[in-house]
């Protein structure tokens, strides 16, 4: 991972904040070379072997559960690798072309493997020593040779991938590899993720409705439709000692303004417990929401108390999103398993000075991208909403970050967006809001411009560091287009 790509905030020993462990993703591993070679070259085959040992260290160290299928030499034992890595039900499958090989002998595995495949060829060392190597030393570089056997016959056989050539020492090779690894856990959070649905659509905001089909038919991915009442009752239940302890731990967490009326704090504090149990009961990874209320009735001030408890989980790794953004809280789930922290986002004005977009979101906000201790501001009124009550406030640390958007196309499908830039310090909005003067390094009307023209939504993920090398790869691996800005 490199030092734009890594998310580098510091981790709370506060279990309201301390980010949640994702699942492993499940990466199968294969090597392989033409049996015919080793009684040819008896020193072949435990050297290669001992790459591929090099080879699974290195997957491992990556935070993957590992299935090593072994190391294979004609197609019979292509076809039981195969069976092997089909039911470990992986995320990635890694080919390692470690010498020449027949293309019979990994087509099986691809066709049946059930996941995407990785195709790696990684020779010993950066060049031959021309003048010491004989046939067995050279047989050991020549795992490119497969290359383009492989992927004529995948492409014939209408199998996608992707290929990285290289040399064990190589830090580029490594580092194309990673953002593979890296990319199945978006992969593998997403397939046994469950997307919390409550509420309802914000009237007239057609762009944020979302087929629930398309996301378990791309992501396989489980919808949860909730009502606000399953929140009510949660909340309900909360007793006065539990809802002063929520108070007290989260007068620690953030800095309160003296805007802040006790007893909003006191309802935010019960909506935050009922949200916990909410996405206990219901196993959730993570939530979006949305209920306008009317005239102070219990859902409204069940609406209106919900940015407290939405931003906690946001910070346990379980994202949440207002205005019943389903797109937006799946790619803040996706950006979380990159580890990512992305934090709610919509545009708030254009700063042509200083050549800067300004953006950032009422509501949930991610704590652990915050330059400082987050606070909480009391509001009167939430703009464009009904209720009022405490709001979360705080500006991105400043650095690289990227814009990470799920869009969604005329024929439903779904679309990773992503643009790169960097926060720079300036005047910014004290409005209950979280804010970041963003620098694309050209005109931001003309980056709002192109932005708007990817199919991206109202709102989309901010994350700090630079991960669309990333995100691109984690599109390939779930089936989507990818647009970057």
């Amino acid at each position: 991972m490199t030092a734009t790509e890594r998310l580098d905030v510091p981790e709370s020993g506060d279990p309201l904040v301390r980010r949640r462990d994702f699942p492993q993703p499940v990466i199968g591993i294969v090597g392989g070379g033409l049996g015919a070679y080793w009684p040819q070259f008896p020193e072949l085959l435990p050297e290669l072997q001992r790459a591929q040992t090099e080879i699974v260290r290195r997957f491992t160290e990556a935070d993957a559960r590992v299935v090593d299928a072994g190391f294979i030499s004609d197609a019979t034992e292509g076809r039981a690798a195969a069976a092997r890595l089909r039911a470990a039900d992986c995320d990635l499958v890694v080919i390692n072309l470690a010498t020449y090989l027949t293309s019979d002998m990994v087509l099986p595995i691809a066709q049946q493997a059930g996941a995407p495949v990785l195709i790696i060829d990684l020779q010993p060392g950066p060049r031959m020593d021309h003048a010491r190597f004989g046939t067995g030393e050279w047989l050991a570089y020549c795992g490119q040779c497969s290359v383009p056997e492989v992927a004529s016959v995948f492409r014939r056989a209408g199998i996608d991938f992707r290929s990285v050539t290289g040399h064990l020492g190589s830090d580029r090779a490594w580092a194309r590899i990673d953002a593979w690894l890296r990319a199945a856990k978006a992969r593998a959070a997403l397939r046994r993720a469950r997307h919390g649905l409550m509420g309802h659509l914000y009237p007239g905001m057609l762009d944020v409705s979302t087929d629930l089909t398309r996301l378990p038919a791309t992501f396989g991915s489980h919808v949860e439709v909730l009502e606000f009442d399953d929140l009510r009752e949660r909340v309900a239940e909360v007793d006065d000692a539990a809802a002063a302890e929520r108070v007290a731990a989260a007068s620690s967490i953030f800095e309160l303004d003296g805007s802040v009326d006790p007893g909003d704090l006191d309802w935010a504090a019960r909506v935050s417990l009922g949200l916990d149990r909410l996405v206990d009961d219901f196993s959730l990874d993570s939530l979006a929401y949305y209920h306008r209320g009317l005239a102070g009735e219990l859902h409204e001030r069940l609406g209106a108390g919900m940015i407290l408890g939405a931003s906690l989980l946001t910070a346990r790794g379980v994202p949440a999103a207002g205005e019943y953004e389903l797109r937006t809280s799946v790619a803040m789930l996706i950006a979380e398993a990159l580890g990512a922290g992305g934090s709610f986002t919509e545009l708030q004005a254009l700063n042509f000075d200083d050549d800067v977009v300004e953006m950032g979101h009422d509501g949930p906000a991610h704590l652990r991208v915050a330059s400082r201790q987050p606070l909480l501001r009391g509001l009167g009124v939430y703009h464009g909403k009904r209720g009022y009550g405490v709001s979360v406030e705080f500006d991105v640390t400043a650095g690289p970050v990227t814009t990470f958007s799920l869009g969604q196309e005329r024929d439903g499908s779904l679309t990773f967006i992503a643009a790169q830039g960097e926060v720079v310090p300036g005047p910014l909005m004290r409005i209950g809001n979280t804010t970041s003067r963003v620098h694309f390094g050209r005109d931001p009307g003309e980056w709002v411009d192109d932005w708007s023209a990817t199919g991206t939504g109202h709102h989309w993920v901010l994350t700090t560091g630079h991960h669309a090398a990333t995100l691109r790869a984690a599109a390939e691996l779930l089936g989507c287009a990818y647009r970057g800005v």
